[in-house]
């Protein structure tokens, strides 16, 4: 099905009462009509050909026609925690968070520690602008239903599925923990100064320009034998800063180099044979593996400052799958 639409496309969609999950530029979200809607800023897409840049296009996910009953909320720092209250107890919900808001790190942080989080599924992503003006335009969030937006806050489709039905959520990542030095944080936070590198306390913005380290490959750690990675944002005044938090104690590698990323993003698609109702992918991805006009198997969906399953994760595609019981 084809994703990537015009304004006018669109809108048409929302007209006729189609629930969706909308992605583009803050220009074209502000001008949608209200509806059975959510949307976030951001302008990389996987579209029908491949990884594509837009300010003129949407990247439009449709829920299935069989799915009559959502509710559609905003949510702050406060109440957020609290989210899972308002959930459907057959279905999934979809979350979108604005990039550098106080939300986006609490959730980051706290999101483990949220009321009943894990009661059912939880999918969603970091909205994001042009890197060109990441300093001057603000990542956003749109309620399609009231038509409000915001800077500061959450939004959250709750979806009600048939109870025939079940919702399914999983990660494709194409990176693992190198065979390279064990390093441990002291603290946890989107940043940091010291680590252990092999248990020998260290700064870690030295350690990794002494060693040459390519920041373009993320932390990983091993969560019984999944892998979750940490990308590095940037180096400063001997700090790192990270795109998602880094956790105390927990034991991180940097990954092992990644030789040709559509090729295994692919074959790894292929072989478990996705066909996901609803997925997001990361802008790092996209940046480092230059996927713009490449294809990433049968795979659409916004390129984003962050992905969630659960939680917070970096350089990974999230994936939702609805199925039969």
């Amino acid at each position: 099905m084809k994703k990537l639409l015009t304004l006018t496309e669109t809108s048409s969609k929302i007209i006729q009462g189609e629930k969706l999950i909308i992605a583009g530029v803050e220009e074209l979200l502000a001008k949608l009509p209200n509806g059975e809607w959510i949307g976030g800023t951001i302008p990389y897409f996987m579209g029908d050909d491949g990884g594509v840049f837009s300010t003129e296009l949407l990247l439009v996910e449709t829920l299935p026609n069989y799915i009559n009953n959502i509710k559609i909320k905003m949510y702050n720092d406060v109440n957020l925690p609290h989210f899972a209250n308002d959930e459907f107890k057959d279905g999934f919900s979809v979350i979108l968070i604005p990039a550098f808001s106080k939300i986006h790190e609490d959730f980051a942080k706290h999101s483990g520690t949220y009321d009943n989080i894990f009661n059912v599924p939880l999918i969603g992503w970091i909205t994001g602008v042009d890197l060109n003006k990441i300093n001057e335009l603000k990542p956003k969030v749109f309620d399609g239903k009231s038509g409000q937006s915001s800077d500061c806050d959450a939004i959250v489709m709750h979806v009600e599925l048939p109870t025939t039905k079940y919702a399914n959520i999983d990660i494709v990542n194409v990176f693992n923990q190198g065979d390279g030095d064990l390093i441990v944080f002291p603290t946890s936070g989107f940043s940091a100064e010291n680590c252990y590198v092999n248990g020998k306390l260290v700064n870690f913005a030295e350690y990794l320009t002494s060693n040459n380290i390519n920041t373009q490959l993320p932390l990983v750690a091993n969560y019984y034998n999944t892998m979750f990675n940490v990308s590095f944002q940037s180096l400063e005044d001997n700090k790192v800063n990270f795109y998602a938090p880094v956790f105390k104690d927990v034991e991180y590698k940097i990954a092992t180099p990644v030789e040709n990323y559509v090729k295994n993003f692919t074959s790894i698609v292929e072989d478990l044979s996705i066909n996901p109702t609803f997925s997001c992918n990361c802008i790092l991805n996209y940046l480092y593996a230059e996927l713009e006009g490449k294809k990433t198997a049968n795979i659409q969906g916004p390129m984003t400052f962050g992905e969630i399953a659960y939680q917070l994760l970096n350089q990974t595609m999230v994936y939702l799958t609805i199925k039969e019981y």
